[in-house]
């Protein structure tokens, strides 16, 4: 198995979370070829036989090639949980699965622009306007995170789900934005119980060892 992507993508630390715990390692159990920014490789021929996209992370499992950091992980749970790590059941899995859905299609989407503005765009061209705004637009969101989680341990009951971990890199991103430029996103709410889920996911998963400890800027 092959993994393509630098490990500062949040994409693919989600496919590397999700890898740990299933307990499979780097180096032993899959290959990771760093790719994306300033390593490149992703606009190769080579590269876009396997993702017209361009962009990692994409997985090479055998005769399957994937992209998408999403599907990577449905798909990994699917082929490589042979500890039943993750709950199958119906309830479970599809509490997890809108979650997923709801990361990539409503919170990133609204968090990028701030993340991207603040670490991607040149001091000079950022529109700080926009990136306090939909900083504090995300914080609405979470918002709705933080009701689900008064009532359960993650974010699809009981037991720790996908959707946790794409969710979590995530939020861990919204943190680490708000302590690098308080003044740029403007005030981040006390959202308790995310934050009791945070950290029962330093705790109880691979989440430190993926997650980074400051936010990677480009000059």
């Amino acid at each position: 198995m092959r993994l393509w992507g630098r490990k500062s993508s949040i994409n693919v630390q989600k496919v590397l979370w999700c890898l740990s715990e299933l307990g499979l390692e780097e180096g032993k159990d899959f290959e990771r070829i760093d790719a994306g920014l300033h390593f490149g490789l992703n606009r190769t021929p080579e590269f876009l036989k396997l993702n017209p996209n361009g962009l990692v992370p994409t997985l090479e499992d055998g005769d399957v090639t994937l992209w998408e950091s999403n599907t990577i992980m449905r798909y990994l749970v699917s082929q490589h949980d042979k500890q039943k790590q993750f709950p199958a059941d119906i309830v479970s899995q599809y509490s997890s699965e809108k979650w997923l859905d709801w990361q990539v299609g409503t919170m990133w989407p609204t968090l990028r622009i701030p993340f991207l503005g603040l670490t991607r765009v040149p001091e000079a061209e950022r529109q700080y306007a926009l990136i306090y705004k939909s900083y504090q637009d995300t914080n609405q969101l979470l918002g709705l995170l933080d009701q689900t989680l008064a009532n359960q341990k993650y974010c699809s009951g009981d037991q720790f789900h996908i959707g946790d971990i794409a969710l979590a890199l995530c939020v861990h991103r919204w943190v680490l934005l708000n302590k690098a430029f308080p003044e740029k996103t403007g005030p981040r709410p006390d959202l308790k119980n995310i934050d009791a889920w945070l950290k029962r996911l330093e705790t109880e998963t691979h989440f430190n060892e993926i997650a980074e400890k400051e936010l990677n800027i480009v000059k």
